[in-house]
This record gives C-alpha cells, structure tokens and sequence, in this order.
C-alpha cells in the first residue's frame, strides 16, 4: 500500500510538471511578466511597516502621522458610511524614500482609437500593462513605437490587488490634498468591493464615480456642507468634468478624422492631419473655465507634441461612463448610495476571490 501511494504521489508530481511545463512554454512572455511583478509586489511587502508601529515611532513627523490618521478616517467612512467591503488595506505603511514605485503605459493604434490588450492568465484582459522598473517600462515603450503604437507612460500613485494582498500606504499619499486623497482611497477600495473580470472600462469608471462622490460625502462630514475644503474641490471637480467631455468630443473627432482617411494618403499626410487636429482640441480648453482654473490649466498642462491618442483612450476607458452611473444613481436609486452598491453587486457579479 505505501508504495502503490508512493506511485501515485510520483505521478501526480510527473503531472503537475508537465502541465506547469506546458504553461510556461504557451505563456511564456506572461510567466516572466508575472514573475516580475511579484518581485515588485514583495519587495513593497517584505519593506512595509506595521501602521501602529509608525505612529509610534518618535521619530516619523507628527504632520505625517496626522496623515495617516486621515487615511484611516477615510477608510472608516467608506466602509461605515458608503458600504464598501472591511479589508486589511492601509494598515501598513511603505516608505518610497520621494521615488516613483509604478509605471503604467497604454498603448493605442496611430490612426484608430483602439487600445493595445494584454491578456494575462487568472486576471484577465487589460488595456495597460503596470512595470515596478523603470528601465522595463522604457524598453517596451520603446519597442511599442517601433511597432506604430501610440503610447503613454505615467506614474502611479496607489493600485489595488483586489483583496489579494494588504495594499499599503504609500509615503507619497501622505503629501497629497484631504480631497485628492479621499477620492484616491475610496477609488482604490472600490476595486477591493466589485471587480468584473476583463471589464476594464465598467471598473475604472466605477471607482473613479464612486471615489469622487465618496470624496464629497467625506469633506462634508468633516468640514461641512460650506467648508473651503469642499468649495475647492467642487471647483477642481465641474473643471475636470468639463475637461473630460471636451476630451471625448475630441475623441470623437479624431475618430471621423480617421474614418474620413483614404488609401491614397501617406503617413506623414495621416500624422500632419492628426496632429494639427489634436493641437486644436488641446488649445481650445482655455475657453472651458474662467479664473483660477483657467490660470492652474496654463501652468500644467501639456505640451501638445505628448498628447497622442493614448492620451485620449485613457480618458475613453476611465472616464467615459461615468455620467451613466450618476445617471442611475439619481434617477432610479434617489441618491441612496447603499441601495445602489447593492444593486450593482448583484448586478455585476465580482471577479475578486477571497
């Protein structure tokens, strides 16, 4: 008996590697890939601190305790008062030492606006790809643009893993406004209550709804209803919610221009085409807001010659839906924000495994 047992366990093992082996041949690209960012993901985590180690500890600046006390104010009110799921997020704290953590790049057609997807196993299909090394994330731009590709690579400032894992406080968060850093952590624990596997635009748009209404509910409950604080952000919000529809008209501007193209026309022809239309969607933002947000779009926008149409899928894919979400939530749920959570968990079964 302890050998025919002896047999199986050789067998089942005989098995098991040969499928492995099959996967990593198959998936190969994808393996590496997911080798990498589990490197990345442990070295956060194995470099994490205890929060209540932290605020403990005499020497961490009391301005940034208060920080972090704020995080955890927010993540209080997001489970208690809008109804997202308890998690064991941001009880650690991971010191950045004032270095960029994460890139991000997207990647879209040169003349089509049709995002890039990556399909990971498990996980599922996405149109970005997250690289923990900056050299990484700089050698495939490059070799996306050598194959056509539109694209765009930013820093990220916080991601979720769906539960998987304890997303930590990140040090940069700490410097951020009470506003930016509300919406950010209701933002990033919305994707820990409902994600829908290879559903990337009903994600994003999701949690970017839910963390910009979550922040005015936040900043009402701590400053009140006619707090600067909440005059402010209201302010940044109407700018970039008008900043954003001019973006999609623009969108789909671009994408008649595309459509009107014939086969006769050259690349460069195409490009000049492309480009002299982009400059005039970008430049015609200075008519959307007057004053203060006027001045703070001239001094950080950007250069036309970065704006490409990953630039504009970013938008396509965060933010276009967002209105049909409001939408719903005033119209058929009376602004009862629990109601409406419920609804869409049942609705749109999560892919998050516990």
């Amino acid at each position: 008996m302890w050998l025919g047992f002896k047999k199986f366990i050789k067998y089942f093992f005989l098995v098991f590697f040969i499928i492995f082996a099959g996967f990593i041949a198959f998936n190969f690209d994808a393996a590496v890939y997911g080798f990498r960012q589990a490197k990345g993901q442990l070295k956060i985590i194995f470099n994490t601190r205890p929060v209540k180690e932290v605020m403990a500890d005499k020497t961490f600046p009391d301005s940034l305790k208060k920080r972090i006390e704020l995080i955890q104010e927010i993540k209080k009110f997001a489970v208690d008062s809008l109804g997202l799921n308890p998690s064991e997020n941001y009880t650690t704290f991971y010191n950045q030492h004032g270095k960029p953590i994460l890139w991000v790049m997207t990647a879209c057609e040169p003349f089509e606006l049709k995002a890039k997807k990556w399909h990971f196993p498990i996980v599922g299909t996405f149109s970005y790809k997250g690289h923990f090394e900056k050299p990484l994330a700089d050698s495939e731009i490059a070799e996306l643009k050598k194959q056509g590709y539109d694209t765009q690579l930013n820093e990220v400032s916080a991601w979720s893993t769906l539960g998987y894992l304890k997303d930590p406080i990140l040090s940069s968060m700490l410097y951020y406004s009470d506003a930016r850093l509300a919406s950010l952590i209701i933002h990033e624990l919305t994707h820990g209550t409902l994600f829908v596997k290879n559903n990337l635009e009903f994600n994003e748009n999701l949690a970017d709804f839910i963390g910009e209404y979550g922040a005015i509910r936040f900043l009402a409950y701590k400053y009140g209803n006619d707090s600067e604080e909440l005059r402010k952000y209201k302010l940044s919000k109407k700018y970039g919610d008008a900043y954003t529809k001019h973006l999609i008209r623009g969108a789909k501007k671009l994408d008649s221009l595309y459509n009107s193209f014939n086969k006769d026309l050259t690349i460069s022809q195409k490009t000049s085409y492309k480009f002299d239309l982009i400059g005039k969607i970008i430049a015609s933002t200075d008519t959307l807001m007057k004053g203060e947000m006027q001045q703070s779009l001239k001094k950080n926008r950007r250069r036309t010659t970065q704006i490409n149409n990953a630039y504009f899928i970013g938008y396509l894919t965060y933010q276009s839906k967002q209105n049909q979400f409001e939408e719903e939530f005033r119209t058929k749920f009376n602004q009862d924000f629990k109601k409406y959570l419920a609804h869409l968990k049942e609705a749109y079964p999560s892919s998050i495994v516990f």
